[in-house]
C-alpha cells in the first residue's frame, strides 16, 4: 500500500532493478501514456477549455476533482483531454477502490522502467510514488474514485504534478481537490454521438434519434449504449422508444454484442445505491423523488418523510454519489433517467422491488398534497402552485389513471383549480375529468365528493366555451344531489346556482331566473338572510334580472346585496368591494352614470388600499372604471386607464391570460373610439389570433374577438374584409351557440350594419327584419336590445327614403326607453336624436328643432360637455339650424363643436373631418355634409369585471 513499511524476502535481481528510476525514463519520443483512446468523443469544447484553464498554474500541484451522475461522460472527456495534454508522462488510473490505486502505480513503474517487473508489487508502488515525488511535469488521472481516502496517501505524496480525478461524488473534497461539476451531453452532440454509432457500419434511418436522446436525458452512456443496441438489432430510434416506454428495464440494462454488462445504467446506478443500504432513507427518497419532474424539486416537501437531521443526512448522501443535485435555491434536481430507472418495478433488484416502488409513488403523491396550499385563487400563494405544477404533472403522467387513489385526485383538483384561476381552463379539463374518473372507482357514483366532480368538471366545460357538455352535467349533478344529499342540502343549492348560471349562458335566461330565485329562497331559509352565500345567491338573481332586461329591479337587489355585505363583512371585505362595483355597473346599464362613475372610482381605490395595485381584482376595478370614463366621453383618461391595465396585467398574469385578453381588446376599443385605428386594428388582430390558439376557433370570447375586428374594419370604411368576417361570424355563432342565442343576434345585427355600410340595402333590410322578429319572439318586446334592433330597423328605413316606416318605429323607440330605462339614459337620448332627424328628414323642421334642442340640452346635463354623444347632438343642432335657413345660430354652434372634438378627440377622427366640411359649408351657406349620429348597432366590446 502506498505509504505503508513492509519487509521482503531476497530476490535474485539485476542491480539496475534495485536502482532509483532514472531521469531520463520519460524523455522517449511518445513520453509514458495509457491514456484510452476516445473515438467516438463529441461535443464538451467549453468542459475541455474550462479543464485547460483549471490545469493552466505551474509550479504546483493542481488537483482538480471532476463530479457527475454515473454515465455522464466523466471517463470520456478526461480521456479525451488527457490525450491532448503534453506531459511526458500521462498515466490512466482506475480508482474505484485502494487496490486498485495500487495495481496502477505498479503499472506505471514498470512503464518507466520494465526492469522493475519481478520486485514485488509494492515496491513497484513505492518506486512510482517516490518518482512521482522527485519530479513534476506528469499528469495523473484517478478514474472514478469512490471514496477520498484511497487516493489521500498519494496525494499527500505527490505535490509536483497534474492530477485529474473523476467521481461519482459531489462531497468530501474539500481536503483534496479543487471540484468541477459535469452535466449531461448537449442536445446536439447527443444526437451527433447517437448518429455516428448507429451509422458506424452503413447509412441507417436516423428518424426519431433526437426524441430518443431527449427521452434518455442526454446522458452520454445511455445514448451510447442506445445508439449500439440499435445498431446491432436493427431496431429504428422510434421503435426503440416505444420500446422504453413498454419494457423500460429491460432496455436499460440491454447491451449489444460485446458489450460491458457491467457498463449499463442499470448496473452502473445499482451498484452505487448499494454503497448507500446503510442509510435506507436515502433510498426511499430516490424513489420518491423518481415520481417528480427532474428539476426545482421543492425539498420542503421531503420535510414530513423524517425528523431534519435523518433527512438532512440522506439528501446528502445521495449528492454525495451525484444521484441528485442541491440546486442550493431549496430545490433539488434528478436525473430523468435515474427517475425512470427508480419507477421502474424489479423483483429481482434489491432497490426496485414492485411494493417499494409502489409505496413511493404513494408517499410521492400524498406529499405533493400536502404542498399545495389551501387557497390557491390568493396570489400569494400562485408562485407556491406554479412550482408545484410540472411535479403534478410528472406524477400524474406517470402512471396508469387505475392507480390513482384519494390524494391523486386531491393533487389533480389544487392544480386544475389553480389553472382556471390563472385563465387556462383548458388545461385543466383532462385533471378534472381523471378526477370524476378517479372518485367513480373509488368512491362510487353517488359519493358527494363524486358528484361535486362532476359538477367541477361541468364548469371546466362551461369555462372553455363547451356548453353543449357543460349543461347536461350540470343537470346531472344537481339531480344527483337532490337525490342523495337531498334538496335542502348547501351544496345541492350551489349545484342549482351553478345550472342556472349555465342556463344563462346558453341564453336562456327564462330557465335561469326559477333556479335563481328558488336558491335564494333556500339560502335564506337554511343559513339566513345575512349569510354570505346567501348575499351571493342575491347577487346572481340582481345579475340575471339586469342581462334580462329588467335594470329597475336588478338595481335594487344590488344596492340590498352592498348594504347587507357592508353591515356584514365590512367596507373592505373583497366581497363587499365586488358587490360595489357591480352596483356601478347596474347604474351604467341604466345611464345613471353619475353615480356609477364615482362608484367605480371608489373601488378601485378601496381595492388598491385593501388589495394592493397589482391585485387581480384590482385589474378588473381599474378596467370598469376605464370603461366607465369611457361612457361619460372622459377618452384620455379612459385611454390611460386602459393601458396601465394591460401593462400591469401582462406582467402579472402573462400575456396569454383570458384577462389580459380582455383588457387588451378593451383598450383596442378606446383606441377605436378616439379614432386612432393604426393602433386599434392590430391590437383586435393579436387579440383574435391568441384567442384562437389559447381558446379555440370556436370559444365565444374568440366570437367576439372576431366581431369586435370586423366592425374596426367597418368602421375604417374597409367593407371588403369586414363583410366576410361578419358573415362568418354569423355562420360560427349559429353553430356553436344556436340561431336564437342572444349574441347571435348581437352577430345578426351587426352582419345587417355592415352590409348596409356597404351600400347593400338588398340583404340589409331582411336582416335587419329578421332580427327584430326574433328577438321580440325570444326576448320579448320590451328588452334593451329589443329596443337596439327595433332603432336599426328604423335607421334602414330611414336611410332608405321610407320615412312612413321609419318614424312610427322611432317613435315607439323612445316611448318604450323613456318607459322602460328614463328620459335621461344615454339610449334614450340617441332615440330623441334619431327621431329628430327623421322628422327634419320629412321635412318637419317644427318638431326636429324641439327635439335637437331638447337632445342637446340632456345630454350635457347627463352626459357632460365633452361626451362624444354630446359633440355629435351639438353638430346636428348646428345642421338643423342651417338647414331651417339660421346660419346665425349655425355658424357658432358648428365652431364650438369643432374647438371640442379637435380637443377630446384624436387628430383625424371622423367626427372632426365632418364636422369641419359642415362649419366651411354653412359659412359658404352651402348644403352641410349629415350629422354623423349613430345607429346604436350592437358591436360587442368584451372583457368586463
Amino acid at each position: 500500500m502506498v505509504g505503508s513499511v513492509a519487509v521482503y524476502a531476497e530476490h535474485a535481481l539485476p542491480a539496475g532493478a534495485y536502482a532509483p528510476i532514472p531521469d531520463g525514463a520519460a524523455t522517449a519520443a511518445q513520453g509514458v501514456s495509457n491514456i484510452p483512446r476516445t473515438d467516438l468523443f463529441v461535443g464538451r469544447e467549453s468542459e475541455l477549455t474550462a479543464l485547460e484553464r483549471a490545469f493552466a498554474r505551474t509550479g504546483e500541484v493542481v488537483v482538480r476533482a471532476m463530479h457527475g451522475l454515473g454515465g455522464v461522460g466523466k471517463s470520456a472527456l478526461a480521456a479525451r483531454w488527457a490525450a491532448g495534454r503534453r506531459e511526458p508522462v500521462r498515466w490512466w488510473i482506475t480508482a474505484d477502490n485502494a487496490t486498485a490505486v495500487d495495481t496502477g502505480l505498479a503499472a506505471l513503474a514498470r512503464a518507466l522502467q520494465p526492469g522493475l517487473a519481478a520486485l514485488p508489487a509494492e515496491l513497484q508502488i513505492e518506486r512510482a510514488v517516490r518518482w512521482l515525488a522527485d519530479h513534476d511535469g506528469w499528469l495523473l488521472v484517478l478514474d472514478n474514485v469512490e471514496n477520498p481516502a484511497h487516493i489521500r496517501p498519494l496525494l499527500d505524496r505527490a505535490p509536483g504534478g497534474r492530477v485529474l480525478i473523476t467521481t461519482r461524488r459531489a462531497t468530501g473534497w474539500h481536503h483534496h481537490a479543487t471540484t468541477i461539476r459535469l452535466d449531461t451531453l448537449e442536445p446536439a452532440d447527443a444526437v451527433d454521438l447517437f448518429t455516428r454509432i448507429l451509422t458506424h457500419h452503413g447509412s441507417r434511418a436516423t428518424d426519431h434519434a433526437d426524441a430518443v436522446c431527449t427521452e434518455l436525458g442526454h446522458l452520454a452512456l445511455a445514448v451510447e449504449q442506445a445508439a449500439a443496441y440499435c445498431a446491432e438489432t436493427g431496431t429504428t430510434p422510434g421503435a426503440y422508444l416505444d420500446m422504453l416506454a413498454k419494457w423500460p428495464a429491460t432496455m436499460f440494462a440491454a447491451t449489444s454484442e460485446g458489450g460491458d454488462s457491467a457498463r449499463t445504467i442499470a448496473r452502473i446506478w445499482h451498484l452505487t445505491l448499494d454503497r448507500l443500504t446503510d442509510t435506507p432513507l436515502a433510498g426511499d427518497l430516490l424513489r420518491i423523488l423518481a415520481w417528480y419532474a427532474p428539476d426545482h424539486i421543492p425539498r420542503d416537501l421531503l420535510h414530513p418523510l423524517a425528523e431534519p437531521p435523518r433527512l438532512a443526512a440522506a439528501i446528502g448522501r445521495l449528492v454525495a454519489y451525484s444521484m441528485i443535485t442541491d440546486n442550493q435555491d431549496g430545490t433539488l434536481s434528478v436525473h430523468r433517467l435515474l427517475q425512470a430507472l427508480a419507477r421502474t418495478p424489479d423483483p429481482d433488484d434489491p432497490h426496485r422491488r414492485p411494493q417499494a416502488v409502489d409505496d413511493a409513488r404513494d408517499r410521492a403523491t400524498t406529499l405533493l398534497a400536502a404542498g399545495f396550499p389551501g387557497a390557491v385563487d390568493l396570489p400569494a400563494n400562485w408562485p407556491r402552485c406554479r412550482a408545484l405544477l410540472p411535479h403534478t404533472d410528472a406524477l400524474t403522467r406517470s402512471h396508469p389513471p387505475d392507480q390513482d387513489t384519494v390524494d391523486t385526485t386531491r393533487v389533480l383538483d389544487r392544480a386544475a383549480v389553480y389553472r382556471q384561476e390563472q385563465g387556462a381552463p383548458a388545461a385543466a379539463a383532462p385533471a378534472v375529468q381523471r378526477i370524476l374518473t378517479a372518485r367513480e372507482r373509488v368512491l362510487g357514483t353517488d359519493h358527494p365528493a363524486t358528484v361535486a366532480a362532476r359538477n367541477n368538471l361541468a364548469i371546466v366545460y362551461q369555462s372553455v366555451g363547451d356548453l353543449s357538455r357543460a349543461v347536461p352535467l350540470l343537470e346531472r349533478a344537481l339531480r344527483d344531489a337532490e337525490r342523495v344529499l337531498g334538496a335542502d342540502h348547501p351544496d345541492t343549492s350551489t349545484y342549482r346556482s351553478n345550472l342556472a348560471g349555465a342556463y344563462e349562458s346558453v341564453g336562456h335566461p327564462a330557465h335561469a331566473v326559477p333556479l335563481y330565485e328558488r336558491a335564494l329562497r333556500d339560502r335564506e331559509r337554511m343559513l339566513g338572510a345575512d349569510h354570505q352565500k346567501t348575499l351571493s345567491s342575491r347577487n346572481n338573481l340582481a345579475y340575471v334580472y339586469q342581462s334580462m332586461g329588467d335594470p329597475s329591479r336588478a338595481v335594487v337587489l344590488f344596492e340590498r346585496v352592498l348594504g347587507d355585505a357592508e353591515r356584514i363583512l365590512g367596507r373592505d371585505h373583497p366581497e363587499t368591494l365586488g358587490f360595489r362595483s357591480n352596483l356601478a355597473s347596474a347604474y351604467e346599464s341604466v345611464g345613471d352614470l353619475s353615480r356609477a362613475v364615482p362608484l367605480f372610482e371608489r373601488v378601485l381605490g378601496d381595492a388598491e388600499r385593501v388589495l394592493g395595485g397589482d391585485h387581480p381584482d384590482t385589474l378588473i376595478a381599474r378596467n370598469n372604471l376605464a370603461h366607465g370614463y369611457r361612457e361619460t366621453g372622459a377618452l384620455a383618461r379612459a385611454l390611460a386607464l386602459h393601458e396601465q391595465t394591460v401593462e400591469v396585467a401582462e406582467r402579472v398574469l402573462g400575456g396569454d391570460h383570458p384577462r389580459t385578453l380582455s383588457y387588451r381588446s378593451n383598450l383596442a376599443y378606446t383606441y377605436q373610439s378616439v379614432g386612432d385605428p393604426a393602433r386599434a386594428v392590430p391590437l383586435y388582430e393579436r387579440t383574435l389570433k391568441d384567442r384562437e390558439r389559447i381558446l379555440g376557433r370556436d370559444h365565444p370570447e374568440t366570437l367576439n374577438s372576431r366581431n369586435n375586428l370586423a366592425d374596426a374594419y367597418r368602421s375604417m370604411g374597409d367593407p371588403v374584409r369586414a363583410v366576410p368576417l361578419f358573415e362568418r361570424i354569423l355562420e360560427d355563432a349559429e353553430r356553436v351557440l344556436g340561431a336564437d342565442h342572444p349574441d347571435t343576434f348581437g352577430f345578426r345585427n351587426n352582419l345587417a350594419g355592415a352590409y348596409e355600410s356597404a351600400g347593400d340595402p338588398v340583404r340589409a333590410v331582411p336582416l335587419f327584419e329578421r332580427i327584430l322578429e326574433d328577438a321580440e319572439r325570444v326576448l320579448g318586446a320590451d328588452h334593451p336590445d329589443t329596443s337596439v334592433y327595433r332603432n336599426n330597423l328604423a335607421s334602414v328605413y330611414q336611410s332608405l327614403g321610407d320615412l312612413a316606416r321609419a318614424v312610427p318605429l322611432y317613435e315607439r323607440t323612445l316611448r318604450d326607453r323613456e318607459r322602460m330605462l328614463g328620459g335621461d339614459h344615454p339610449d334614450t337620448l340617441i332615440s330623441l336624436s334619431h327621431l329628430a332627424g327623421a322628422y327634419r328628414r320629412a321635412g318637419d323642421p317644427g318638431r326636429a328643432v324641439p327635439l335637437f334642442e331638447r337632445c342637446l340640452e340632456d345630454c350635457e346635463r347627463v352626459l357632460g360637455d365633452d361626451h362624444p354623444h354630446t359633440l355629435t347632438s351639438r353638430n346636428n343642432l348646428a345642421y338643423t339650424y342651417r338647414s331651417v335657413g339660421d346660419p346665425a345660430r349655425a355658424v357658432p354652434l358648428f365652431e364650438r363643436a369643432l374647438e371640442d372634438c379637435e380637443r377630446v378627440l384624436s387628430a383625424g377622427h371622423p367626427m372632426i373631418v365632418m364636422v369641419r366640411a359642415n362649419l366651411e359649408r354653412a359659412r359658404c351657406c352651402n348644403r352641410g355634409q349629415g350629422e354623423g349620429g349613430s345607429l346604436g348597432a350592437r358591436s360587442r366590446g368584451t372583457g368586463r369585471g
